[in-house]
This record gives C-alpha cells, sequence and structure tokens, in this order.
C-alpha cells in the first residue's frame, strides 16, 4: 500500500489579523476518497494539531466534513502530525496540499517545504494541491531550476473568487497572478465556485472548495496508472 502526505498549513492568522487554518472540505473529502485504499500521514511545518479555519467548519456541514473532526484515526493522524522536517520523500507516493488562507500565509516562504516539495517533483512523485494550497507550490522547483508551473497549466483559487468574499487584503499576493508570473497557464471553471481541477503529469490542481474530491479522485487514479 503506497502512502499518500497530506500537508497543512500551521498558520493561523491572515495578513488583517483574522482566524485562518486549513480548510475544513478540502482535506476531508480527498482523505475519504484515498483513506480506503492508501495510507496518509499528516503534516505540517510546526507538526501536531494544525488549526482549521473556523469559516470552514461553520460553512460546510456535510457528511464527510462532520465526519472527518470526529473520526477517530483522522483525530490521531493530526495528534502525531509530522513536521515538515521530519518528512522522508522515499516513504510516499504522492503529496498533498489542503488549502484556506493559511498555506499562502507560510508555506510559500518556507524553505523546508520549498525543498520538499521540489524533491517530490524532481523524484517523478504525484504532487497535488487544492485551492489556496496550490500557492504552498510557489517556490517549488524542477530538475533544472525552474517552476514546476513553467509553461503548465494548472488551476488554485482565482482572483475574482478571492475578490468575492473579500479576502484579497488577507494574503501576501494572489496565486492566479503570482504562478502565471513564474510560467503557469492559469485555467478556472467557466463560473465562480465550479468545480475545476488540472492534471499536468505528475502535477495535479483543484480550483477551490468544490473541486477537493476532483483532486482526490484524480490522485487515486494517478497513483493506480
Amino acid at each position: 500500500m503506497s502512502k499518500v502526505l497530506f500537508v497543512f498549513t500551521s498558520a493561523n492568522k491572515t495578513l488583517t489579523g483574522a482566524q485562518t487554518g486549513w480548510f475544513l472540505p478540502e482535506a476531508a473529502h480527498p482523505y475519504y476518497v484515498l483513506a480506503p485504499t492508501h495510507a496518509i500521514d499528516f503534516a505540517s511545518p510546526a507538526g501536531p494539531n494544525p488549526e482549521v479555519d473556523e469559516g470552514s467548519v461553520k460553512s460546510f456541514a456535510d457528511e464527510e466534513s462532520v465526519k472527518f473532526l470526529k473520526d477517530e484515526t483522522v483525530v490521531q493522524k493530526f495528534a502525531q502530525a509530522k513536521k515538515l522536517s521530519d518528512i522522508k520523500v522515499s516513504d510516499y507516493a504522492a503529496i498533498f496540499y489542503i488549502g484556506g488562507h493559511g498555506p499562502v500565509i507560510d508555506l510559500p516562504t518556507d524553505a523546508t517545504n520549498i525543498k520538499l516539495a521540489s524533491e517530490f517533483f524532481q523524484a517523478g512523485k504525484i504532487t497535488a494541491a487544492v485551492c489556496h494550497g496550490t500557492a504552498a507550490l510557489l517556490n517549488a522547483t524542477d530538475s533544472s531550476g525552474k517552476s514546476i508551473f513553467d509553461g503548465k497549466p494548472f488551476t488554485g483559487f482565482s482572483n475574482a473568487e478571492e475578490e468575492a468574499i473579500n479576502k484579497v487584503q488577507d494574503i501576501p499576493f494572489l496565486l492566479e497572478d503570482a504562478i502565471a508570473q513564474k510560467g503557469g497557464k492559469y485555467e478556472k471553471a467557466s463560473e465562480v465556485w465550479g468545480a475545476h481541477v488540472v492534471v499536468s503529469g505528475i502535477l495535479i490542481t483543484g480550483q477551490n472548495p468544490a473541486s477537493a474530491k476532483g483532486v482526490g479522485e484524480a490522485i487515486l487514479k494517478a497513483l493506480k496508472a
């Protein structure tokens, strides 16, 4: 059974001081796609019990999201979450970054994370993210030193969606713009909040919360290939 690493932010405040963290359905929905057939470990820059975005808990009361917070196995995984600095790439077949505004705050500039994401990609392992989680890959590079997004289609939380929830001032950059400046080719759903998943070789990205299950399914398909 191959293993998948779920990476969570350790940031719990936005630039304006608002509470944030990882976004509930973006972890829960892919988890229940992958957990029946693959071992899953949790990790974050600071290790155990990364903080959830409280707004996401209030906004998402679907069966899987509610179950995730109470699931004894999940609770134990959070309690035993590894520090990114302790992760060995060779132990995993895939890495997956969960969204929330937190990942835009801490992961793009975290040297350990940049190295880890780059090593996963350079090893030919599935490198995936959903929503703001895509920002965690901003500074990851391929074996030639180029951005892993250079010349590739990708997606993540759109400028329009950021503006719709009035959160532009809460983050250091707009994901859509920042990755496009690295040579990535941004794609999005035809309507705001629509589900959209982009598979570009081993690079798998999802646009928003509605895309989380689809990212999980794309990772599962890639693992089976």
